[in-house]
């Protein structure tokens, strides 16, 4: 997606359109106020390495007016420079200001000093009263003058606006009232300057959204759920029309319907859980399997932009006069850490890159070489398809599909049919030789795949006459992963493919490939594979580590190293690399590829350099008590060539705080996975080392908190560490 200040970008009930064409966004949500300025750029690079095209961001009101009429937009709080560096990374970005913008922050975003003006002065906020707009209006301008020059008009990268945040639905008000203060907010915002193409607005759970364009969301569980027991299945996972999420903001109310005409506005995102952040009653853990089906079923269900929240997590600042993260004792329904607001996103809190990252980098690989194509192929109900999750038994499928005017002059179907038999926390049925069968929506059978067997956890999807070049149609069982453009330098492209089956992939060619190629991956392959760019031509490199272009142009390869161990650095590429990285030797030149080539046409690259994790970390008991168990971290011996080095402390207990000359500096709610923290930015260098203590409240039998899994109680507590590992992380320069 290319938008330039001359770009015309609009949109009308099927996508968003720059330039009179459709395109299909991939969007991320980073908070630049949770996370430290200096790594800003290495981890906008990530995002944008992990398919994100625009960056969404809250400007949270309290992180930056804590103390009326002092404004901090200083070092990390920043907003001038974060955008600043959003367009060094070729990214897009669209603010969500507010005023209140929740994201478990305290008081939803909102200054302690403006709920007690309003007290005091017998005023409601989040309304149309002249005293309460008038200290938004003052947020406003400051924003504004942080923003300004930064809009797509003035080759910036901002190219939309979001005006609040589910309003009306989670406080606020609702009906025409709610609507006409929607419309003040955007209009108050229009005049201050905030002159963006897109104007949107949360449409969930009842929200109202004044005109503006709708963005809708869903989560795979609800970590705001009251409950401390299992939940109900997640109707996220379920192919629909419906585009509403009744269960996100449930904490506040059940969710109500739609308040806006869907036939009038596109199917967009900004809120798909890129990730869970655990409340201190409720702490489900989301997996990358959770999101990337999740994700799938809303593309199988007709959207055409998918935004996660959060797609980088962050750690809350600290405050002036109180901590910043929503508590019960602020009224909110939720405890929430203090600071780690980690989210088991795509990149976590201290921009580690894991399953979630690499899942949805998967997808958005597919949308953005074959998203803007398929935004025009409305959803398709199929028959037999379940409409309640709690329906485990019945295949799950959708189709999203077009009329094609064939070469001579006929017509034909082109889509895919996706297939979901994934239900988080729940075991779907087995189903043994089934003819998958894509339908059009007058009940015309239009394709039929080969037999395959459909196992609990499966979920894919599979195209049908597709365009490879501009002389052939494909329909294969397998599933789209990406184009690579020139891959033989002759300007002809490969089309790469996963399968999922043990069975031979079975394909159908109409046409003339034309010098076009098909290759067909596994998914584990597909999983680890980063498509790059390398003097004009595409690349698919696959590897164990993560392959990133910098803001420089060049693609750097992160790896990581477990204690005491040594490794040289090793990557696969597809076609073979024009020219060897100097730090690379060559093992094995791509195969001869030919139309549905397997995986054995990758080069192979081994490093030149050993690298070894020659970290020590180690802990100590200090003080044990009935309210909690103190001890003594310590990290030395850091290699110096690393760029990160997390440590990972196996612990068991109800929460966790580490602190360093009597500062608070990392929180945790225990989950039962492992606490990573990652040190480069408590450190001068590595070979600093690293020491710190660390207090552990006891996981008491009877505790309201809900866990997936709880740990083995010892007379009923438990509080202790059981080992600390680490992890270091080095990088190389492959292109």
């Amino acid at each position: 997606m290319i938008i330039t200040p001359e770009s015309k970008i609009s949109f009308d009930p099927v996508s968003i359109i720059v330039d009179g064409k459709r395109v299909f966004p991939m969007m991320g949500e980073m908070h630049f106020s949770r996370y430290p300025k200096k790594y800003w750029e290495e981890e906008l690079c990530k995002m944008k390495a992990g398919g994100i095209d625009i960056v969404s961001l809250y400007v949270i009101w309290i992180h930056h007016e804590e103390i009326q009429g002092e404004f901090d937009f200083t070092g990390d709080r920043c907003l001038r420079d974060f955008l600043a560096t959003v367009k060094k990374c070729g990214l897009y970005s669209i603010l969500r200001i507010g005023p209140w913008a929740h994201g478990e922050a305290r008081n939803g975003g909102f200054p302690d000093w403006l709920l007690l003006d309003a007290k005091d002065k017998g005023y409601e906020v989040r309304t149309d009263d002249p005293r309460y707009l008038e200290h938004v209006k003052k947020f406003y301008e400051k924003t504004y003058e942080q923003a300004k020059g930064f809009f797509i008009k003035d080759g910036g990268p901002v190219i939309g606006i979001q005006i609040e945040n589910e309003y009306g639905h989670v406080g606020g008000k609702n009906g025409e009232e709610g609507e006409q203060h929607m419309r003040t907010l955007r209009d108050m915002a229009l005049s201050i300057g905030f002159d963006a193409p897109l104007y949107t607005a949360t449409g969930w759970g009842g929200a109202v959204t004044g005109g503006m364009l709708p963005v809708m969301g869903g989560y795979c569980e609800a970590p705001w759920d009251p409950r401390t027991t299992e939940i109900e299945p997640s109707g996220n996972y379920i192919f629909t029309k419906e585009r509403n999420d009744h269960n996100i903001g449930s904490d506040h109310g059940l969710g109500a319907g739609i308040t806006f005409d869907m036939s009038k506005f596109p199917f967009l995102t900004a809120e798909l859980g890129g990730g869970l952040q655990v409340t201190h009653h409720r702490r489900p853990i989301a997996t990358g399997l959770d999101t990337a089906a999740m994700t799938m079923v809303k593309m199988g269900s007709g959207a055409n932009l998918l935004g996660y929240y959060m797609y980088h997590g962050g750690t809350n600042p600290k405050g002036k006069l109180t901590t910043l993260q929503e508590t019960k004792e602020t009224g909110y329904p939720n405890d929430l850490p203090a600071y780690s607001y980690d989210f088991n996103a795509p990149l976590r809190e201290y921009g580690q890159m894991e399953d979630t990252y690499r899942e949805v980098r998967l997808i958005s690989s597919f949308v953005h070489d074959f998203g803007s194509d398929m935004c025009d192929m409305p959803y398709v109900a199929q028959p037999g398809n379940p409409l309640k999750p709690n329906n485990l038994t019945d295949i799950r499928t959708s189709v999203r599909c077009k009329k094609r005017n064939l070469a001579d002059g006929r017509e034909c179907y082109s889509g895919y049919l996706f297939v979901n038999n994934y239900q988080r926390r729940y075991k779907m049925a087995d189903h043994s030789d089934v003819e998958l069968t894509a339908y059009a929506d007058n009940g015309e059978v239009i394709c039929k795949f080969p037999k395959r067997d459909l196992k609990d956890g499966d979920f894919f999807f599979y195209p049908f006459n597709m365009p490879i070049g501009d002389k052939a149609l494909l329909t294969i069982d397998a599933t789209p992963v990406c184009k690579l453009d020139n891959y033989d330098g002759k300007g002809h492209s490969a089309y790469v493919f996963y399968t999922d089956s043990d069975e031979d992939t079975k394909s159908d060619v109409q046409g003339d490939l034309d010098g076009n190629n098909i290759v067909t991956i596994t998914r584990k392959e597909a999983v680890h594979s980063t498509k790059v760019n390398i003097g004009g031509r595409d690349y698919l490199i696959v590897s164990d580590g993560e392959a990133v272009t910098a803001a420089d142009g060049n693609v750097e390869l992160y790896f990581e190293i477990v204690d005491k161990c040594s490794m040289k650095p090793m990557f696969r590429a597809f076609p073979t690399l024009e020219h060897t990285p100097s730090s690379f030797n060559r093992l094995k030149e791509a195969g001869k590829v030919e139309n549905f080539a397997s995986s054995d046409v990758f080069a192979i690259y081994e490093g030149k350099n050993e690298y070894t994790n020659t970290t020590v970390a180690a802990f100590e008991a200090k003080e044990k008590s009935e309210e909690s168990s103190k001890y003594e971290i310590s990290v030395s011996d850091m290699p110096e060539n690393s760029s990160e080095v997390f440590i990972h402390i196996d612990y068991k207990g109800c929460d966790a705080e580490m602190f360093r000359n009597g500062d608070v500096i990392a929180d945790n709610f225990y989950t039962g996975q492992e606490w990573e923290i990652g040190l480069k930015r408590f450190v001068g260098s590595p070979k600093d080392g690293f020491s710190a203590e660390m207090n552990i409240r006891p996981l008491k039998e009877g505790m309201a908190i809900y866990l997936q899994n709880w740990p083995e109680l010892k007379d009923g507590a438990i509080c202790k560490i059981d080992k600390i590992s680490s992890l270091a992380q080095f990088k190389e320069v492959i292109s």
